[in-house]
């Protein structure tokens, strides 16, 4: 399983436009040490732990948000600037090895990224990802979708239910 030693828990409000979540975003720094990372490694380390890797891409550069799952991303190669919590959030540095869990509402895209940039994307068993932009009339739907998502099982990381739980319950 991968490391916890450099996690890092942040919360972002609710905007008024970007529901956000009460559960923190987890930022796992080098979750996967440096010289083994690659999107297998991500792929397998997800799936140990009962996530599903669903795909391998990139962050898009526009603000949006899932209400109906939680996501990890895993980041396979190279690096970014991404922008969390929506416009008035933070911009994070990830690069190859980090993984982030994101809990269902909370806002993300791509500021900018190098070249070889490359991201296995996962969800909890079970769940499935819609996409919310923050345009007008979308919050009723979304919120009550984020209500009843459920909290995985598991870390994607540990596969154990901790410290994922620690921080989401």
């Amino acid at each position: 399983m991968g490391s916890i030693e450099g996690l890092q828990a942040v919360t972002f409000g609710d905007d008024g436009i970007f529901p956000n979540s009460r559960l923190p975003l987890l930022i796992y720094t080098a979750a996967v040490p440096r010289v083994e990372v690659s999107a297998e490694a991500m792929e397998a380390l997800f799936a140990a732990a009962g996530w599903v890797p669903a795909w391998r891409y990139t962050v898009y550069p526009y603000h949006h948000y899932h209400s109906t799952a939680h996501e990890v991303l895993g980041i396979a190669a190279g690096s970014a600037q991404l922008q969390l919590g929506g416009p008035k959030g933070r911009a994070f540095e990830a690069a190859a090895g980090d993984v982030i869990v994101i809990p269902a509402g909370v806002v993300h895209k791509q500021i900018s990224k190098s070249d070889d940039f490359l991201v296995v994307g996962g969800y909890p068993p079970g769940q499935r990802p819609d996409q919310f932009r923050g345009e007008p009339g979308e919050r009723p739907q979304a919120d009550e979708n984020i209500a009843h998502v459920p909290l995985p099982p598991s870390d994607p990381v540990t596969g154990r239910a901790n410290p994922l739980l620690d921080h989401w319950r």
